[in-house]
């Protein structure tokens, strides 16, 4: 028979389905009937238990409000995904077990499922197929394939993972940590090649994984966009190509040809160069403790002098990288070259001595000047033009009244 309850026995529920308790004796599955609150609207009606159901015992659970059975659960469902979707489940854990891994994870799926060609089929290994099958099922190249083969197969060698030989298909094994993966995968196939062990090399000379510096020698254009945009890598670009320079002849010219070609780096050059000279005239006076006059001597610098340009020297000296020389190397040059034309007119042997040496630089450019005018042009083509007459004979004029002075200062002495 079938159980109703009225009104007055339990309140009536709006949601859920009528809760039938444990009857005293044997239930009789009956046409299932239905009951109606004597309130003036009456919701729709509620559909008994199937008798199957009704056999079972029922127990009332307690009372949550309006919460239905998914908020009874609680969050506890959610977090360990009993009410997730299976596919976003398994790609949680297959991320991971990649987190904690990195290429490990694949790395297991090459070797229990890989036997390249020449080794024999046998045990377990029947079932394994060769690098290329594999690759074609991957969707990927069998070069792919093999570099996590052989990354494997160095792993396997120092011990931090099984040899191949005991893996079996489909088998999950503990695998080492994920940051010891790079220190066996390598990615490029260019690691192998002269260009790359090269490579290789300068980058455990730095400290760095080799794979990283293949990366950045495999992509010039990501290498030119972060110098473009980072003055940092700007920086360590500048700083590795000097180095560079110093042992390649070949990117020196290179280099000087790019900076001559272009207006804008060769005025910059020009002006870096000009500054250097004048910290190195400055320089030299402290280090050497001696000037060189505008005349081309060198004499011992007075103890004044030597000590304005220590001064002006650790100035310089102070500076950063960052900051413009170009000022201040200019500013030590005047005060120096002041002093030292101060010192050259204060001595009278050393002021005799520098216009003797001044004049003498003069009359030996002029001599040479003059040698290197060819006369059997002037009789073989036709060059001649009226000026040239007129400004040998001024110059002819000079020579002798300059003459005419050294006999008289010749004479006089």
């Amino acid at each position: 028979m079938t159980i109703a309850f009225t009104p007055s026995e339990s309140a009536p529920v709006e949601t859920g389905p009528v809760v039938v308790p444990e009857p005293a004796g044997p239930v009789m599955a009956a046409e299932p009937e239905f009951w109606e609150p004597s309130a003036p609207e009456a919701p729709a009606p509620l559909e008994a238990p199937e008798p199957q159901e009704a056999l079972a015992p029922q127990v009332a659970p307690e009372p949550r409000g309006d919460l239905g059975t998914e908020a009874a659960h609680g969050e506890d469902d959610a977090e360990d995904g009993r009410d997730q979707d299976p596919v976003v489940v398994r790609d949680a854990r297959d991320f991971g077990v990649y987190a904690r891994t990195g290429g490990w994870a694949f790395a297991l799926k090459v070797a229990r499922s890989v036997r390249p060609g020449g080794q024999a089929a046998e045990g377990t290994a029947r079932t394994k197929v060769s690098a290329k099958a594999f690759a074609e099922l991957a969707g990927c190249s069998p070069e792919r394939v093999m570099r996590y083969y052989k990354a494997w197969d160095m792993a396997a060698d120092d011990g931090l993972v099984p040899q191949f030989e005991v893996l079996v298909p489909g088998e999950d094994i503990e695998l080492p940590d994920a940051d010891v993966w790079l220190s066996y995968y390598t990615s490029r196939n260019s690691a192998s090649s002269v260009r790359g062990q090269a490579i290789s090399a300068a980058a455990e000379a730095e400290g760095i994984r080799p794979t990283k510096a293949l990366e950045v020698a495999e992509n010039p254009t990501a290498l030119r966009a972060a110098i473009l945009a980072d003055p940092g890598t700007a920086e360590a670009a500048r700083g590795a190509l000097l180095d560079r320079m110093k042992e390649d002849p070949a990117l020196q010219t290179e280099m000087a040809r790019a900076i001559a070609r272009t207006d804008d780096l060769k005025k910059a050059v020009a002006s870096e160069a000009k500054a250097a000279d004048r910290i190195g005239y400055v320089r030299q006076i402290v280090e050497n403790g001696q000037i060189r006059t505008p005349a081309g001597q060198t004499v011992e610098a007075p103890a004044e002098l030597r000590a304005e340009a220590e001064r002006h020297l650790s100035l310089l000296d102070e500076l950063d990288d960052s900051e413009e020389a170009g000022e201040w190397a200019g500013e030590a040059y005047d005060t120096v070259k002041d002093l030292v034309a101060k010192a050259v007119e204060e001595d009278p042997a050393l002021r005799v001595q520098e216009r003797r040496t001044k004049f003498y630089n003069s009359l030996q450019k002029a001599t040479k000047v003059f040698e290197e005018l060819t006369l059997d042009e002037v009789m073989e083509e036709d060059i001649y033009e009226a000026d040239m007459l007129q400004r040998l004979e001024a110059l002819q004029e000079a020579i002798g009244t300059c003459i005419s002075a050294l006999r008289k200062a010749t004479t006089t002495s």
